[in-house]
This record gives C-alpha cells, sequence and structure tokens, in this order.
C-alpha cells in the first residue's frame, strides 16, 4: 500500500497520475475523499483500477412505469367511463317506454341493438332514460306513430391491425412522447440530468451577450494600470492565433482586488465590451444555498453554459463568499466547501487557450483559499485601488459628461477637495450637484453645486431645522477656528479650505476642510503629529476661551487617538519599540480591522505612550491659540456671523 501526502499544489495528483496512468481529479485539503477504491492485498496492479465503475442498485426499465401507466388509463376508459355514462340515464321498464310513446312524450329514441338496450328522452330533452328490449315486432310502428325522432346503430365492420393501432399503439406513442418532454424540460430546468428539479442547479448567472454599444476601456477612467494590465485580455480573444504560435498561454482566471466602489464590476464589463464577447456576470453568494450540491451544480451549470458560447467571459463578484480558506474543522461549512472544490475542479478542466477567460472581484484578497489563487487557477491579481488626484479629476470628466456643466467648472479643485474618494463616490458627487442644480431651478451645474455636493458626501445634508443657541454657536465657532488656526501656524499642514458651523444631518455642528494641493502618499512623524494637534485645536479653543469642555470633541478624539496608536505599534515611530510591528491590520480594502499582537505588559506601556504622545500635542495646539488670542477672537466673530467662510477669507484675516 502506498500513500502520498504533501504540501498543497507539490504535485501528488500529477505523480499518481504518471506512475499509474490515471487522469484523477482529487480535492485539495486534507480528509477529504473524491473517490475511493477498494484493491486486493495480493493485488498490486495499479492500472486496473484507473478506470472506476460505479455499482449502482439496478433500476426497473421505464417500459414497466409505462405499462403501469396505461394499464390505468385503459381501466379507466372501459371500466370507469361507460360506467359514468350510463349512471346518467335512469333506467324503467319497457312497459314505462310504451306508454311514453303512446302519450307521444318521447323526445329522441336510440335503439342499440348490440346492447340489447333502448335509450330515450322525454319531449323537452332534460331527462334520459334506457330500458331493455324486448321482441317486440311493432316497435318501429310505435315510435313512428308518437312521433318521436329515432335512429339504430350503424354496425360497420372495421380493420382489426387499424383499431389495433389507434386503441393500443397510438395511447402508448402519445404518452411516451409527452413524458420524454416533461423530463427534458424538468432537467433543463433543473440543471442537468444529476441536478435537483425546479430550477435548483441552474447557475442563473445573467449573460450579457456580445455588443458594440456595451461599455469600454474609454468608459472607466483612473485606472490606467488596471487597464494596461486587462489589455492583453482583449487583444488575446480578438487574436488567439498569435500567442498559440509562440507557445503562450492566457492566464486562466484574473483577480481584481480593491476597495469597494472602484470599478472592479465596470472594469470586468469594459474588457468583454472590448473584446465584443458574451459576458457571464454572476455574485458569489449565488451559489450558496440551503440544499447541499445545490452550489457545486451551479458551478458546472456555468462553466456548461460559458464553453458552449467560448470564447466569453465569466466574471465572478464578491468570490469570497465561496472561496474562503478551509480550516478543516469539524463544522465547517460543507457546502460551501463543496462548491469551492468544484470551482477548483472546473478551473483545472478548462483546456488552454480555449477562449474561457475568468475573472473575479473581491475586497478581501487576504481570507481567499491558497489553492484558488496559486498560479494555474487565478494567475494573474490586479490591483484596483483608490484613485489619485489625476484619475479623481478624469472620473469627474467622465461622470460630468451625462450631466449639463458650467464651462467655467473647475474640475481639479474639485479632485483635490475629493480626496480619498472612489470611483462610485466621485459619481454619486455628480449626481448629487446635478439635483442641487434641479432643487435651485437652474439648467446646469456650477462649481458651487459641486463643492456642496461633496459636502453632502462628506457630512451630509444641512439640518435645517437644527437651530444652535447663541451660546452653542459660539462654542462651535471657536472650535472650528481653533482647528484652522493651528492647522495654519504650523508647517507641513494641509491648506484651509472651507470652515462652516451649519450643522449637518450626519451629525456634525461644523466642520474644517483641509485640502492637499496634489498627491500624498507618505506622511512623516511630523506632518502625522501635527494633524494630531490639529485634531486636538478645538477642545485647545473651548478650554482656552470658556474655561470647560463640550462634547463636540467626540470624533476629534477618536481620530487622534486611532493615529497615535497606529504610529507607536504600525510606523515604527516610538523609540522604546522601535521598528517592531505591535499591531496587525485585516481587511485592508475594507477600513482596516487592527488587532494588537503584544503581551498584556506591552499594551499597557502602548497604552501609556498614546496617552503622552496625545497630551504632548493637545499642549502645543493650546499654546498656539494661546499666541494667537487675538486672531482667535477676531475670526471666531466673523465666523458667527458669517456662519460659512472660505479659505481666502479666513487667511486673510489672518494675516492682516
Amino acid at each position: 500500500m502506498t500513500i502520498w501526502f504533501g504540501n498543497l499544489n507539490c504535485g501528488k495528483t500529477m505523480l499518481f497520475n504518471a506512475y499509474t496512468g490515471a487522469n484523477f481529479k482529487v480535492a485539495n485539503w486534507p480528509d477529504v475523499m473524491v473517490e475511493k477504491v477498494e484493491v486486493s492485498a495480493n493485488d498490486y496492479d495499479l492500472r486496473r483500477y484507473t478506470t472506476m465503475n460505479e455499482v449502482k442498485k439496478p433500476k426497473k426499465s421505464l417500459f414497466f412505469y409505462y405499462g403501469i401507466v396505461l394499464l390505468a388509463l385503459l381501466l379507466f376508459n372501459f371500466l370507469a367511463m361507460p360506467w359514468l355514462a350510463q349512471r346518467q340515464a335512469q333506467e324503467v321498464d319497457y312497459g314505462t317506454f310504451l306508454d311514453m310513446a303512446e302519450n307521444k312524450e318521447l323526445g329522441r329514441v336510440e335503439v342499440q341493438q348490440q346492447e340489447n338496450q333502448i335509450i330515450f328522452t322525454n319531449q323537452d330533452n332534460t331527462a334520459i332514460y334506457k330500458t331493455g328490449m324486448m321482441p317486440d315486432p311493432n316497435l318501429t310502428q310505435t315510435l313512428k306513430d308518437s312521433g318521436a325522432s329515432f335512429e339504430g346503430e350503424i354496425i360497420q365492420q372495421s380493420d382489426p391491425i387499424l383499431s389495433f393501432l389507434l386503441t393500443w399503439v397510438l395511447p402508448i406513442v402519445i404518452f411516451i412522447l409527452i413524458e420524454r418532454y416533461i423530463t427534458k424540460k424538468m432537467m433543463q430546468n433543473a440543471g442537468g440530468p444529476n441536478s435537483m428539479m425546479f430550477g435548483l442547479g441552474k447557475s442563473n448567472a445573467k449573460v450579457y451577450v456580445k455588443s458594440s454599444e456595451g461599455i469600454k476601456f474609454s468608459d472607466v477612467a483612473g485606472e490606467d494600470e488596471a487597464k494596461e494590465n486587462l489589455s492583453e485580455i482583449v487583444d488575446y480573444l480578438h487574436n488567439p492565433n498569435k500567442y498559440r504560435e509562440i507557445g503562450a498561454s492566457m492566464p486562466k482566471g484574473i483577480l481584481l482586488v480593491g476597495p469597494p466602489g472602484t470599478g472592479k464590476t465596470m472594469l470586468a464589463k469594459a474588457v468583454a465590451g472590448e473584446s465584443n464577447v458574451p459576458f457571464f456576470s454572476i455574485s458569489g453568494s449565488e451559489f450558496v444555498e440551503m440544499f447541499v450540491g445545490m452550489g457545486a451544480s451551479k458551478v458546472r451549470d456555468l462553466f456548461k453554459q460559458a464553453k458552449e458560447k467560448a470564447p466569453c467571459i465569466v466574471f465572478i463578484d464578491e468570490i469570497d463568499a465561496i472561496g474562503q480558506k478551509r480550516e478543516g474543522q469539524f463544522g465547517g461549512n460543507d457546502e460551501r466547501e463543496q462548491t469551492l472544490n468544484q470551482l477548483l475542479t472546473e478551473m483545472d478542466g478548462f483546456e488552454e487557450n480555449t477562449g474561457v477567460i475568468i475573472l473575479a472581484a473581491t475586497n478581501r484578497p487576504e481570507s481567499l483559499d491558497p489553492a484558488l489563487t496559486r498560479p494555474g487557477r487565478f494567475d494573474r491579481r490586479v490591483p484596483v485601488e483608490l484613485p489619485d488626484l489625476k484619475g479623481r479629476e478624469e472620473i469627474l470628466k467622465v461622470h460630468a459628461k451625462k450631466v449639463k456643466i458650467d464651462e467655467n467648472v473647475d474640475f481639479g479643485k474639485i479632485a483635490r477637495m475629493a480626496s480619498g474618494a472612489s470611483g462610485a463616490e466621485l459619481a454619486n458627487i455628480i449626481n448629487e450637484a446635478a439635483l442641487r442644480a434641479v432643487r435651485d431651478n437652474r439648467r446646469f451645474v456650477t462649481q458651487a453645486d459641486l463643492e456642496e455636493s461633496i459636502e453632502v458626501v462628506i457630512a451630509g445634508y444641512q439640518k435645517k431645522n437644527a437651530i444652535l443657541t447663541d451660546d452653542e454657536k459660539k462654542i462651535v465657532a471657536y472650535h472650528e477656528i481653533g482647528h484652522a488656526l493651528v492647522a495654519a501656524r504650523q508647517t507641513n499642514s494641509a491648506p484651509v479650505q472651507k470652515i462652516t458651523i451649519v450643522p449637518r444631518t450626519s451629525g456634525a455642528l461644523g466642520y474644517t476642510m483641509q485640502v492637499d494641493e496634489g498627491n500624498h502618499y507618505l506622511m512623516s512623524q511630523e506632518e502625522l503629529e501635527n494633524k494630531i494637534a490639529t485634531l486636538t485645536g478645538g477642545r485647545a479653543a473651548e478650554e482656552l476661551i470658556f474655561h470647560s469642555a463640550s462634547t463636540g470633541a467626540s470624533n476629534d478624539i477618536e481620530q487622534a487617538t486611532k493615529l497615535a496608536r497606529a504610529m507607536i505599534t504600525r510606523y515604527g515611530m516610538s523609540r522604546d519599540f522601535d521598528m517592531v510591528a505591535l499591531e496587525t491590520v485585516t481587511n485592508q480594502y475594507l477600513g482596516g480591522d487592527a488587532s494588537l499582537a503584544c503581551s498584556a505588559e506591552t499594551q499597557t506601556e502602548i497604552d501609556k505612550q498614546v496617552v503622552t504622545l496625545v497630551k504632548r500635542q493637545h499642549e502645543k495646539a493650546a499654546k498656539i491659540l494661546e499666541e494667537n488670542k487675538d486672531k482667535l477672537d477676531e475670526l471666531a466673530k466673523y465666523l458667527y456671523e458669517k456662519e460659512t467662510i472660505t479659505g481666502d477669507e479666513f487667511m486673510s484675516i489672518l494675516n492682516a
């Protein structure tokens, strides 16, 4: 007995196939056996078992069931139907028949000599009667005198062969044809002969047929690197022979990773639009069913359709729903693992250069199973990151083509104000600006509309019914000016764009907007400390002027603490811990969930240093405000009166 063991994808199956001449496909995780073969102890010829026949319980022939159904039909037609027809006629004696004939109360009469009976009705044809025949030679004359309409039975000698065909053969043929048609339709709806009924095994993938008017690369902006990586796929689908001649093969699968709203799905559709090929789209969650085996059946159906329509593109959105790492623990999701195994098998079964390209998108690439992301399945990983300044400007221009825009709109300024926004958020900004223009009864979107729409996306709509008291309004004014003044008096701080004390639906009573002039990819320790000082500036202004604190700094406290902790645990900006990672970050594309990876004693020391760092920057902000108390009072009074001031107005008063 020989046991093959090793790490994932190290070649166990390939070695076994090479040794035995088999072509097996097995699972990719331990404790799972796809096929089981019983081999005797005295038999060492493994080649005998390269072809395995499944032993199934013998089934009864379909003709057995056909015979049962046909027998039931015949019994019903020959016994039940005549009995029901007879039950409709009231049986009377022959004397009653003669009396009704004499009284001319007969309507219609039918003499059935073969059945030895007479069927007749009353004069109004409202009742049916029957009686047995009697040897009556005057029957015809009696019926003639009664005035009733009567008729006899015409006896014809039928062809026995034709009678047999019509009576027996034709019903059987019709029944077989109907049964075959129904069976075929039910199997199609169920996703194949091995699937469950009622369409539970169908993939239900949305199919977009090839069209010259679909989404193109020109409709996708701000992702030049991703489009460059995907352009090879388009070229391959147009000219596959060019790659076959040199021996190159296209990746079987391409994984699009990035934050939500960056355009992963749109890029996949753009590839299909540029290639002018059918496009299959399905979400990973659609494979998960309550019935065991349905997910695997849907995978089989999806790839079957793809092979039939090759060349084509199959796009699986949110693939992490079925592609998560398999832990092998008791109580795991067997249905999801079976679906994943079927997906791995189908991707392995693809012959090279068949023209079927698999695209998948996810926000959690770190959670995917290694067997799914290894070369030979998803060969290429294309990051779709948040757009930079130039990318944001291009995205805004693309979406602005759909609305009427004022010619004087500065998209560069809007792009700077929308720092960190995704493509979906930028599209929402354009739409919000168009809605604002409609509310103001204007026929085009202005610069003010776009700037206000950014504030709507960031902080929400203005709360028209939120009326602050004079004291609250004064506190908020000093709070926001405190942020802006600390930021302006520090080096390496983003310029102030706007200050407002108008309450927003997000809960903010006011905010200070800072906008960098260009792209900012790295931040030094001094810049981070200045940012913390700016965040504490609002509370410092309240303490300086009112000698108390309010609840308005809750969000500032949260951000400052989070930033200070990251400096110590992740960025290595602490002399005591040096370049030691004390925190791990997961789900980087979904906000980043951080968890400490250190002892309890180290956590205590981290907390002390975080408090010290924030406290030091708080004192720094208080010192700056105390040195500029006159400007603080002047700017706060101006903001109290105007409620909203621009960065230019702020700087002109500050430098006056």
